[in-house]
């Protein structure tokens, strides 16, 4: 019986991981099925171009994987019994089996940061909510005005989602409001770089400013402002799916998979976490942060487990790091910001044109490699190893 390698999710993570895993090991041996809810991939770091009216592209997932030999399930996850080793699909999906589950479900926006966000908020986390609100902003060119925009939060999300916005719809008014100062998290420099571009596109920023509720049409601060919306673009964190939780795996205080360093359950030796679903820490100490360049890094670490136990091998310990981040700020801006060990920024940044086509070149580069999963197919594959279970109580690390 062949061994059942199942991966839930196929975002970054998962259809980065199952693709590498269907390259490396042979078909002889092993199963690969992908479960995930959408039938396309979706650029989730393009969500806000959606949002403002561009068009992205999103392969047909049965496309991606098709002369890969990995099977593809559309269907929604509701359950995982890891004592059964199985997965609960919705709407009459049944039941699926596994040896090793590769947990990569991603998160979505936190819809329970403030009264009326599940409610009267839009997210731009999900393609059907970044459609959603690309739907309404076109209500508002049709009924004849611009309307007003709120974008909560100046994370990396907020602000591409407002900078964007504001550039494809110069006819909203866009007010973006941080909790603390704008940008907190960058250098001086590229702190002056984003108000610059804000004040060039237009977008009012509210700092030092929190959130009491969202309604239908306005939303309320805490110091008692109150905001006339016409649409409330909710950026202020994201949440994982609670599956994991449910299912007795040990998770941190966020519903994130606690793994070791090869991105190994803590709790359940056949279940591997990676992307956001994982709570893993970097080689600096730190959790790293839910992104996509995390999504690549803990992918890669998994992969080398699974092989290495399954076939017999070393199980080597890849890079786990992060030192940029990358900003769009409409099509033709950004900020390149270098971070340290301690996951600060440095005084070092690149704002500019370039910024914005080293990110357009990175999201081409990630969309190429999810589109060509098993590119370069090496003709000799891993075997299964005679008794894998030994093997990964010996290659534990």
């Amino acid at each position: 019986m062949k061994h059942r390698i199942v991966v839930l999710g196929a975002g970054y993570a998962g259809a980065y991981g199952a693709g590498i895993l269907a390259r490396r090991l042979s078909p002889a041996d092993f199963e690969i099925t992908v479960v995930n809810a959408e039938p396309e991939f979706v650029q989730r770091m393009r969500l806000p171009q959606l949002a403002a009216g561009q068009e992205i592209d999103t392969p047909n997932l049965a496309d991606v994987f098709a002369g890969t030999g990995i099977r593809l399930r559309l269907a929604r996850v509701t359950a995982v019994d890891p004592e059964r080793r199985v997965v609960t699909l919705a709407d009459a999906g049944g039941e699926l089996g596994y040896d090793t589950l590769v947990y990569a479900l991603g998160s979505h926006g936190d819809v329970e940061g403030a009264p009326g966000v599940a409610e009267h908020a839009f997210d731009v986390a999900a393609r059907p909510s970044a459609l959603r609100l690309r739907e309404r902003l076109d209500s508002l060119v049709t009924r004849g005005g611009g309307g007003n925009v709120v974008v909560v939060g100046d994370g990396l999300t907020g602000i591409e989602t407002a900078t964007e916005l504001a550039e494809s719809r110069p006819g909203l008014s866009v007010t973006l409001i941080a909790r603390g100062q704008l940008g907190a998290r960058l250098s001086a420099g590229a702190r002056g770089h984003l108000r610059q571009a804000c004040d060039r596109l237009g977008i009012t920023v509210l700092e030092h400013t929190s959130v009491e509720a969202v309604e239908a049409e306005r939303v309320l601060c805490t110091d008692g402002t109150a905001l006339t919306s016409d649409a409330t673009v909710w950026t202020a964190g994201f949440a994982v799916s609670p599956v994991a939780a449910a299912a007795g795996l040990k998770v941190t205080g966020t519903g994130q998979i606690v793994v070791d360093r090869t991105m190994r359950s803590v709790s359940h030796p056949d279940v591997y976490a990676i992307g956001d679903s994982a709570c893993a820490v970097g080689d600096n100490g730190r959790p790293l942060p839910m992104s996509c360049a995390s999504a690549g890094y803990t992918s890669r670490q998994a992969i080398e487990a699974i092989v290495g136990r399954l076939t017999g091998r070393k199980v080597p310990h890849t890079k786990l790091v992060y030192t940029y981040n990358q900003i769009s700020l409409g099509r033709r801006d950004g900020i390149r910001q270098a971070v340290d060990d301690e996951g600060r920024a440095r005084a070092k940044y690149q704002g500019g044109r370039k910024s914005a086509q080293i990110k357009s070149v990175i999201l081409r580069m990630a969309l190429w490699a999810t589109s060509h999963p098993t590119f370069g197919m090496p003709r000799r594959k891993h075997r299964l190893a005679a008794a894998p279970d030994a093997t990964a109580a010996k290659a534990a690390v």
